[in-house]
């Protein structure tokens, strides 16, 4: 006699909240029906999780495929230190870029924090969606005193006027004569490379998260090629 299949009671209830395979009496009751089916998804539900302890335990570094697989990762108590994680951390969340992470580590490296998905929203330029399927498993674990408020107009760094640049939190008239200076020397592609680049203090690089932007540097007029005096 064949083994019955471990699926097979799922199935059974599935068929018959569908009116595709008879129950007992030949027919369910709506309310019969409505749990039948509310069952059936609750024990889908446990059956994915199931799976993916087992593919997780086999394969710990294992990056997540979608939104579902996050939100059964985090029911098994899986998390995302947003503030601490590693490279290999982040690239196991669906879609995320090696271009996103590396922006992320060079940040974190100089110690900026980012205090809640706003942030990480505006300093990755994700959507929606994609900000919603990684949530279940991040964790904006702050490690010191997070910062005050937030401005929202952001400042195109590369581009604006200095009278501009000088509305931004904490920037001195020192700092941003050498702001301006690093800018004619080349445009900052981001705000880790501007912290890099101008020695700014974590804390008011976190205070210019979604403050700024980075435009390319506009085209200078191109100069046409000096003449050779006549000999």
């Amino acid at each position: 006699m064949a083994r019955r299949h471990w699926l097979d009671p799922l199935a059974r209830r599935l068929l018959r909240a569908s009116g595709q395979l008879p129950g007992t009496s030949g027919f369910l009751q709506p309310s019969t029906e409505a749990a039948a089916i509310q069952m059936a998804a609750t024990e889908s539900a446990a059956i994915e999780r199931e799976l993916m302890a087992l593919k997780l335990a086999h394969a710990p570094g294992r990056p997540l495929r979608s939104a579902e697989e996050v939100k059964h990762a985090a029911a098994l108590g899986w998390r995302l230190d947003v503030n601490r994680a590693t490279a290999a951390d982040w690239l196991r969340l669906p879609h995320c870029r090696p271009d996103q992470v590396d922006l992320l580590l060079r940040l974190q490296s100089g110690g900026v924090q980012l205090s809640g998905p706003d942030d990480l929203q505006r300093l990755l330029d994700l959507s929606d969606s994609q900000l919603r399927s990684w949530l279940p498993l991040l964790d904006f674990r702050w490690y010191g005193t997070p910062p005050g408020g937030e401005g929202n107009t952001a400042i195109a760094v590369n581009q604006a006027e200095p009278r501009l640049l000088q509305t931004l939190p904490g920037l001195t008239a020192e700092g941003l004569q050498r702001l301006l200076r690093e800018r004619r020397r080349r445009p900052f592609r981001d705000l880790a490379e501007l912290q890099q680049r101008l020695t700014l203090p974590p804390s008011l690089v976190e205070a210019w998260i979604g403050r700024v932007r980075f435009d390319p540097a506009p085209a200078g007029p191109v100069l046409p090629p000096r003449r050779r005096p006549a000999a």
